[in-house]
């Protein structure tokens, strides 16, 4: 996941995306449609259909933008869908649908782009300014990117991974009080593993401000620059996503002080989500079907064929960063985590709580983050139970 600032670590293709802030994005869209308005001679009469089309499809009581997934029955398929995942193993659905083909066989003629980061911020950032139409990614940065949007930017549409995620640290550290004065990296700033590090300080009487400040020093950054800085002694530990914690274990002599599937009731907690921009949802419902079909197919195939699924993987890894892991380190990190169609909704709020509670984002009212519609359909056909929204469907 990414160090402060990071851009995305390897573009598939070559071609690299740029990430822009949400604000300038929102501008130049303005400017550029007031623009071609004007010059068509229709201005009056567009921004009365504008109108027109934001009352029809918007909640005024509540905020909140109608992209249910029923609704858009009459939309088309897409002629490009623009992913975004890591290279990760917390991310082993997305790799297994790009690189086994159930993406692209669910899609059909939809031209599949896909997009690698290295943290969820980064990629957010790239969602809400209009680089991607689907990412995976951590709960932590699609609830900031939900508030940063007041609600109207994205939808969770489906889970991918539970459990996967560390806190390892040198072996003289034996307990929390140990960390006071230390250095721990995460992957940057806000995103899941560096909310859940900053939380569990806190809960345990250590501080670790956003800016810097407090009982334990939180330095975010690149996940490979926080396993060569571990080994040179510059860092004390770091709260990670698989392969990296197996990594930092297996390669540097770290020991796990936190699992963190420990700290959440009965060790489920969501890890990494599917989530998708609200109006490439309502545009093209049957694209975002589709990209579920191929999701279930991927990890319907990973949970029947385990040792096959971390040959591919970790043929992936390489190929992504020019590093494979060692037979053991993948079977780790496998080890640590499940794949799961299921967003576990439930534990969402208690995400949020976390992030609040650090000082990182402000409470938001979840409901409307997810439409299950689709997910729920597509599990339905196969004959699955429904999975819960826990009540944060609509609001």
């Amino acid at each position: 996941m990414s160090g402060r600032g990071a851009s995305p670590l390897l573009a598939v293709p070559t071609s690299k995306i740029p990430v822009v802030p949400l604000e300038r994005a929102l501008i130049r869209r303005a400017f550029s449609a007031v623009a071609a308005t004007v010059a068509a001679g229709w201005l009056i009469v567009s921004v009365v259909i504008v109108i027109a089309a934001y009352v029809s499809t918007t909640d005024h009581s509540s905020g909140s933008v109608t992209t249910s997934a029923a609704a858009g029955t009459t939309s088309t398929a897409a002629g490009e869908l623009r992913l975004g995942y890591f290279a990760n193993v917390t991310h082993a659905t997305a790799v297994v649908g790009v690189a086994h083909g159930d993406f692209a066989k669910a899609l059909g003629t939809t031209k599949l782009t896909t997009q690698i980061y290295n943290a969820g911020p980064a990629e957010m950032t790239a969602l809400l300014g209009g680089q991607l139409d689907a990412a995976y990614v951590g709960p932590s940065s699609a609830l900031s990117a939900y508030a940063q949007s007041h609600g109207q930017a994205l939808r969770i549409v489906a889970g991918a991974t539970s459990g996967g995620a560390e806190l390892v640290v040198r072996p003289g550290i034996t307990s929390v009080a140990d960390l006071k004065g230390k250095t721990l990296a995460t992957p940057q700033k806000g995103n899941t593993q560096d909310v859940a590090l900053r939380a569990w300080l806190k809960q345990n009487g250590l501080t670790a401000n956003p800016d810097g400040t407090g009982d334990v020093s939180v330095n975010p950054q690149d996940n490979a620059a926080t396993l060569d800085q571990f080994k040179a002694g510059h860092i004390d530990g770091a709260w990670l996503p698989e392969p990296w914690a197996s990594r930092m274990v297996a390669e540097a002599g770290a020991k796990v002080l936190v699992d963190e599937r420990s700290l959440w009731p009965g060790g489920q907690f969501a890890t990494t989500n599917l989530v998708v921009s609200t109006d490439f949802l309502a545009a093209h419902p049957d694209t975002v079907k589709a990209l579920i079909d191929g999701q279930i197919a991927a990890n319907s195939w990973i949970t029947a064929n385990p040792a096959a699924a971390q040959t591919l993987v970790n043929d992936q890894l390489k190929a992504l960063t020019g590093k494979a892991l060692t037979d053991a380190e993948i079977a780790r990190a496998f080890s640590e985590q499940t794949v799961t169609d299921d967003p576990l909704a439930a534990t969402l709020q208690t995400s949020m709580d976390h992030a609040v509670a650090t000082g990182l984002l402000k409470q938001t009212d979840l409901h409307g983050i997810f439409d299950l519609t689709l997910l729920n359909t597509e599990l339905a056909r196969d004959g699955r139970a429904a999975v819960s929204d826990a009540g944060l469907s609509s609001k």
